[in-house]
C-alpha cells in the first residue's frame, strides 16, 4: 500500500518557480544564430524569379500573406497559383483535374512543402495526359514568387509540350460463355464487333477505350445475355511508337427467356388485365427493349401511377426467368385542372374526370371539357382492357362549338370500334357519325352523316418527342351515307407524311448530333360525292395554323364562296419544307437550334382549283426539360402580315 505524506513547503518557493518560467519562455524569443527558416530554403530543381527569391519576404518571415506589400492588413490570399501552358486540348484539362490545385487556399503551405507538392503534380500531369492518350509529354514546372499579386505569392508554371498522341493498333475481341459457341447467337456476336466504337487508327483515350467497352456490353446484355460482363481487358500501349493494342473478352453468361410476369402491389385494378396490358412476350429470348415496351405500355395506360420491370435472374432457371413488375396503384377517380395555351385558339382551361373502373362495363373512362377562345368543347371516352393480342374496345361521344373558316360550327360526334397500339404503329376501325350546323349570316346548310372508319399511323423516328431522323406516316379511309337532305354515298381519304433527313454524313455521334436536318411534310386529302351530296363540315378540310401553313390563323385557309365567305372544302394538300440547324457555342452543342421555313398549302372543292397560299419564315427550337418548345415567326404571303407561332412538344 502507497501512503501519501504530505509535505510543508516554504512559502517563497512558489514564487522562485514562476519566474523560472518565465525566464524560460523568453529564451524562445531569441534569434537563432545561422539558421534560415524551412520557409525561405530555395526548393532544389525548382526556377525561381522575382525580389522575394533571398527569403526575406514578409511572407517567408512567417507573414503567410497576413499582409500586403505596404504592410497594411489585406484580403487573404492562396498559397499559390496554377498556371498552365500548353495547347488547348490538354491546358483546360489539366487546370481543372490536376490534383495540386486542392492546396492553394493553404495559406500557411511554405516554398518547401510547395516544392513537394511539384513533384507529385509532375506525376499527375503525366497521368492525366496518358489519359488523354499523349504518353511521352515534356512537361517544365517552375515555381515563381509573386509579392506583388493580390491573388497569392507564388506561381507555380506548368509548361506542356503533349508530344505525339497514340493511336489504337490492333483490336481484339472474344467471348466466352454460352454466346461463344451459340450458331444463333453469331448475328450478335457480329453487330458488336461492327459498331465497336474504338478502331484501329483511331486516337487511344481512355475515355473513348472505356466507352467502347461500355457500349459493347451493353449491346451483349440487351439481347439474350443479360448478365453478361467483361471478363478481361487490356490496353497495351507503346509509348515509343505511340501505339496502344486493344483486347476484351466477354463473358456472356446463359441465355435467358422471359418468363411468368409477376406482379407486385396488385389490389385494386384486375391481374389478368395488368397481363394483358403488359404483352410481355413470354416465352421468347430476353429482349431488353421488350421489357421496356411492356414497362411503358403499362405506364400510360392510366392504371398505374409508377411502374418498374426487371428480370429476375436469380430464380435458378434462365429458360423461363420471371420478370417482376413493381406496380403502384393510381386511384379509382382523379380530377385533373388544366390551363395552357397556343398562339392558334389563345389561352386554354380544360377539365378531366377519369374513371378506371366505369360500373357495370368496367371500362376506363376520360371525360374533358376543354375552353378557350375559338373552340369548346365537351367529350368523353371509354376504352376496354386489352385482349390477348392488344385489340381494345372503344366509344366516345363529342359535342364542340368551333370557329371554322367564317363560320361557327356547332358539332356532334358518336364513335365506336376497335383500336391497337403497338410499340411505333397505331390502327383502329370504327362506325361514327356525325352532324355539324353553321351558324352566321347565309350558312352552309346544316348535314349529318355515318361514316365506316379505318385508320392506321407508323412512326419511325429515331426518337418519338424529338426527331432527328426518319419518318411518320398516316392514312384515314371512310365511305359513309348522308342522312341529310339527298342520301348519297361518300367517301373520304386523307394521308399525312412527315420525314426527317439529316444533311452531309457522320462517323462518330458527335458530329452526327451538329448535323442540320430537313423536315418535309405532305398532307392531302380528298372527299368524293355527287355535287348535291351535304356532308357535314367536319368531315372536310380547312388548314392554318401552328402545325400546318404558318402565317396564317388556325383554319383561315378554306374554300372561298363568291360572297367572301372562308367555309371548308372537299380537297386539301399542304407542303413544307423546314431547314433545321443545331447552334453550336465555342465549340460546343446547345440545347437550341434554328429553322427556315415555307409553308404552302390550299383547299377547294376541286382538284384544279387549288392555288396554294404561302407563308415564310424562321424560328427558334429549344430542347426543354419537358419536351422541344418551338417558336416561329412566319409571313404569310396572300395576307401581307406577321404571325408568330409557339408550342410545345411534337407529336405525330
Amino acid at each position: 500500500m502507497v501512503r501519501v505524506v504530505p509535505v510543508s513547503l516554504p512559502a517563497w518557493w512558489p514564487a522562485l518557480l514562476f519566474s523560472g518560467v518565465l525566464l524560460l519562455q523568453g529564451c524562445s524569443l531569441l534569434p537563432g544564430k545561422g539558421k534560415e527558416p524551412a520557409e525561405g530554403r530555395p526548393a532544389a530543381g525548382i526556377v525561381r524569379s522575382g525580389p522575394a527569391a533571398d527569403g526575406n519576404s514578409s511572407e517567408d518571415q512567417g507573414g503567410s500573406g497576413k499582409k500586403d506589400d505596404k504592410g497594411k492588413a489585406g484580403a487573404k490570399r492562396d498559397a499559390f497559383t496554377v498556371d498552365v501552358r500548353g495547347p488547348e486540348a490538354v491546358r483546360d484539362y489539366l487546370k481543372l483535374h490536376l490534383e495540386i490545385q486542392r492546396y492553394r487556399e493553404l495559406d500557411d503551405l511554405g516554398a518547401t512543402e510547395i516544392s513537394r507538392l511539384m513533384v507529385a503534380a509532375e506525376s499527375n500531369a503525366r497521368e492525366l495526359l496518358g489519359t488523354l492518350g499523349y504518353f511521352t509529354p515534356t512537361l517544365t514546372l517552375e515555381l515563381n514568387e509573386t509579392p506583388e499579386s493580390t491573388k497569392a505569392p507564388r506561381e507555380i508554371v506548368i509548361t506542356v509540350s503533349p508530344g505525339e498522341i497514340t493511336k489504337v493498333s490492333n483490336v481484339q475481341l472474344s467471348y466466352a460463355g454460352a454466346i461463344a459457341d451459340d450458331p444463333s447467337a453469331e448475328s450478335q456476336r457480329d453487330s458488336i464487333r461492327t459498331n465497336w466504337a474504338l478502331r484501329a487508327g483511331q486516337p487511344f483515350t481512355q475515355q473513348a477505350w472505356d466507352d467502347a467497352k461500355t457500349v459493347a456490353l451493353r449491346s451483349l446484355t440487351a439481347k439474350r445475355f443479360p448478365t453478361g460482363t467483361i471478363e478481361i481487358s487490356r490496353a497495351e500501349v507503346d509509348a515509343d511508337r505511340h501505339e496502344a493494342r486493344l483486347s476484351a473478352t466477354y463473358q456472356s453468361g446463359p441465355a435467358y427467356k422471359f418468363g411468368p410476369l409477376v406482379l407486385r402491389g396488385i389490389q385494386r385494378y384486375d391481374p389478368d388485365g395488368a397481363r394483358r396490358i403488359a404483352r410481355l412476350p413470354s416465352g421468347q429470348d430476353y429482349d431488353q427493349q421488350k421489357l421496356l415496351d411492356a414497362q411503358q405500355r403499362l405506364a400510360s395506360s392510366g392504371y398505374y401511377d409508377s411502374v418498374f420491370l426487371t428480370l429476375d435472374t436469380d430464380s435458378g432457371n434462365p429458360l423461363v426467368a420471371p420478370v417482376i413488375a413493381q406496380l403502384r396503384e393510381a386511384p379509382l377517380q382523379k380530377v385533373v385542372l388544366g390551363v395552357g395555351f397556343t398562339t392558334d385558339n389563345g389561352p386554354r382551361l380544360s377539365i378531366d374526370h377519369i374513371h378506371n373502373q366505369v360500373p357495370l362495363l368496367g371500362w376506363r373512362a376520360v371525360s374533358r371539357l376543354s375552353v378557350d377562345r375559338d373552340i369548346k368543347s365537351l367529350s368523353t371516352e371509354l376504352k376496354a382492357i386489352p385482349d390477348d393480342h392488344g385489340w381494345q374496345w372503344f366509344t366516345g361521344a363529342e359535342l364542340k362549338s368551333e370557329q371554322s373558316g367564317s363560320y361557327v360550327v356547332d358539332s356532334g360526334r358518336l364513335r365506336g370500334g376497335r383500336s391497337k397500339s403497338s410499340d411505333h404503329i397505331d390502327r383502329s376501325y370504327f362506325l361514327q357519325y356525325d352532324y355539324a350546323q353553321n351558324r352566321g349570316i347565309d350558312a352552309p346548310p346544316s348535314a349529318s352523316a355515318v361514316t365506316a372508319n379505318w385508320g392506321w399511323t407508323g412512326r419511325y423516328f429515331d426518337d418519338n418527342s424529338a426527331p432527328t431522323r426518319g419518318f411518320g406516316l398516316a392514312l384515314e379511309v371512310a365511305a359513309g351515307y348522308t342522312l341529310t337532305g339527298e342520301q348519297v354515298p361518300f367517301t373520304r381519304t386523307y394521308a399525312r407524311w412527315l420525314g426527317v433527313v439529316p444533311l452531309g454524313s457522320a462517323e462518330d455521334k458527335e458530329t452526327r448530333a451538329r448535323r442540320s436536318r430537313l423536315q418535309l411534310r405532305v398532307e392531302a386529302g380528298a372527299v368524293s360525292a355527287k355535287d348535291s351530296a351535304q356532308i357535314p363540315s367536319t368531315l372536310m378540310f380547312l388548314t392554318g395554323g401552328d402545325t400546318t401553313v404558318r402565317g396564317y390563323s388556325y383554319k383561315q385557309i378554306g374554300t372561298i364562296r363568291p360572297d367572301g365567305q372562308t367555309v371548308a372544302g372537299r380537297y386539301l394538300g399542304v407542303a413544307s419544307v423546314e431547314w433545321q440547324r443545331p447552334f453550336v457555342y465555342q465549340d460546343k452543342l446547345t440545347a437550341w437550334e434554328s429553322v427556315l421555313f415555307v409553308d404552302a398549302g390550299a383547299v377547294a372543292d376541286k382538284p384544279g382549283e387549288l392555288k396554294p397560299k404561302v407563308g415564310v419564315g424562321v424560328g427558334a427550337r429549344w430542347q426543354s426539360p419537358v419536351g422541344p418548345v418551338q417558336a416561329d415567326l412566319a409571313y404569310g404571303v396572300d395576307t401581307k402580315k406577321f404571325r408568330l407561332h409557339f408550342r410545345l412538344g411534337f407529336t405525330f
